[in-house]
């Protein structure tokens, strides 16, 4: 049996995980009869289909939308693209570029056998499985030989729109000692149902993610992790209507950390949750043979939502999402679950509930790769308190020992951080870091004191909530409002359209291989 530091009866942990496996294993009965035009241009991406059309349209779309608009989205591409690689003896990327050009239609070529069909498309799918997994062994031997830094790894962004001027200011962040680089994602691009093609030098708010921009930054990246003598990860999000398309771009140039929660576009970009639910699947079995590590969102809840009241929430939403990414082969290693520090800083004894709360998700998840994110929710612009609020995010992230430390920057609330904000942040953490190392193996909580108490109330709390969404089902408990008290229809929402039942044709081998292979 665990020993909990809070007191914690595992017996309650083990039953709640047992809830959210009964939550996940309906929602994936759900997923598994259903594709949507994002798994379908993964699938084209993961054949080796780049480029884009005169107009500018990604190929990947171009042949997606081709089987759409025909009414026949839900035989997959794979069945087409197979049947005419055997009827032309064209690869994939030509197939595509046929298409695109008004050349071809694959929808009434003659059809040839299965087997024929599986057979043609086999070279290729090896191909796609032999280029990830030795970019995801080009990542293990730097871990192995430089190394890098310890946990809970210093995490900064970049957010420039520049993805060269980005490369500058990541570059300087690793050298002051960040450990993760998130390149920030430009605003808006969730809602895009296609991926930008190429490297970009414009964006709000951010750069858009492309898988150019992927590849300019892992170099930078993998540059500056020989010079500085650690590995330094690069992060960026796969959530949004294109989620399995940039785990497919990540995966294929080295990405280690993805933004890839299952229910945060849901709730936070209105993006239909049929769709969601379906594309997270594939997004995380990529992810997971690929060896990202995944973070999830529920930070984001009390962002809407009281940290006190709604801790409970962040917690059921963790273990939905820890289920959902193991059905979907994710060790839970590559899990970075989300929580918050996020109290109201005049509240009495906040610090308790915050450390209470850190401590608690430690204990529930042990192997998790945890992402703690800073205060924001009450960041004011007074950068002298926001530095003593991170100072106490920090000291709550190595008494916990928390995996992914998301540093705070005092000018949180005012601009974009500049590089001398990440120095700040970087040296608060490590200084707290180094004074405060071993804390956690030295102090015990007082028998059920307020820390105590705070992480059994939540527990509790959790559990009643997961046995009412395994009572509802995830997708009328979603339309209730139950996480963040955001409410969103089953049949409302972005890119319903793009979802579609499996026909007798459809095939993907890509899931078992991956699945397998992980």
């Amino acid at each position: 049996m665990q020993n909990s530091k809070l007191g914690l009866d595992f017996t309650k942990v083990a039953h709640a995980k047992d809830v959210a496996r009964k939550i996940a294993d309906d929602v994936q009965k759900f997923v598994e009869q259903y594709s949507t035009v994002a798994v379908e241009r993964t699938l084209c991406r993961l054949l080796g289909i780049d480029g884009v059309d005169a107009n500018t349209v990604p190929l990947p779309n171009v042949l997606v939308d081709e089987i759409k608009d025909k009414g026949v989205l839900g035989e997959g591409i794979l069945f087409f693209l197979g049947n005419a690689i055997v009827e032309t003896g064209m690869n994939p990327q030509q197939i595509a570029e046929k298409v695109a050009e008004g050349e071809l239609d694959i929808t009434t070529l003659p059809v040839h056998p299965t087997d024929k069909i599986k057979a043609a498309l086999k070279p290729h799918v090896d191909a796609s499985i032999k280029r990830i997994s030795d970019r995801r062994a080009k990542k293990e031997n730097y871990l192995n030989t430089i190394g890098e830094g310890p946990k809970p790894y210093l995490y900064v962004i970049v957010a420039t729109g520049n993805i060269y001027e980005d490369v500058v200011q990541a570059q300087a962040a690793a050298r002051q000692g960040a450990d993760i680089i998130a390149v920030i994602r430009t605003t808006g691009q969730s809602l895009l149902d296609y991926v930008p093609y190429g490297a970009t030098t414009e964006g709000f708010g951010g750069t858009f993610a492309t898988q150019e921009n992927f590849r300019i930054m892992r170099k930078a990246l993998d540059e500056v992790s020989e010079e500085v003598g650690r590995y330094i990860r690069l992060c960026n999000y796969c959530s949004g209507l294109c989620m399995p398309e940039i785990a497919a771009m990540g995966a294929l140039e080295g990405l280690d950390v993805m933004l890839n929660d299952a229910l945060y576009g849901i709730l936070f970009r209105d993006i239909n949750m049929q769709r969601t639910l379906v594309d997270q699947f594939m997004s995380r079995v990529i992810n997971g043979f690929a060896g990202v590590i995944i973070n999830t969102g529920e930070d984001n809840y009390l962002t809407t939502a009281d940290a006190v009241e709604q801790a409970h929430t962040v917690l059921a939403s963790d273990l939905i999402n820890e289920q959902l990414a193991l059905i979907a082969g994710l060790k839970e290693e590559q899990m970075g679950l989300g929580h918050a520090f996020e109290m109201d800083p005049s509240l009495e004894n906040g610090f308790l509930l915050e450390l209470s709360q850190a401590q608690m998700t430690r204990e529930i998840f042990p192997k998790a790769t945890l992402k703690y994110m800073p205060p924001t929710k009450f960041m004011t612009g007074n950068i002298f308190r926001g530095h003593i609020q991170d100072a106490l995010f920090n000291m709550i992230g190595i008494w916990t020992s928390q995996g992914i430390q998301l540093l705070g920057m005092p000018t949180e609330a005012i601009h974009t951080p500049f590089m001398s904000d990440r120095y700040l942040s970087i040296e608060n953490a490590k200084y707290i870091f180094g004074n405060m190392k071993n804390i956690g193996d030295e102090v015990e909580f007082k028998k059920d004191g307020i820390i105590q108490n705070r992480a059994k109330e939540v527990l509790n709390n959790a559990i009643a909530l997961l046995e009412n969404i395994e009572r509802e089902g995830l997708f009328t408990a979603l339309e209730k409002g139950i996480f963040g008290d955001v409410k969103r229809p089953k049949n409302g929402g972005k890119g319903l359209d793009g979802v579609a039942a499996k026909g007798a044709n459809y095939y993907n081998p890509f899931i078992e291989l991956m699945l397998k292979g992980n």
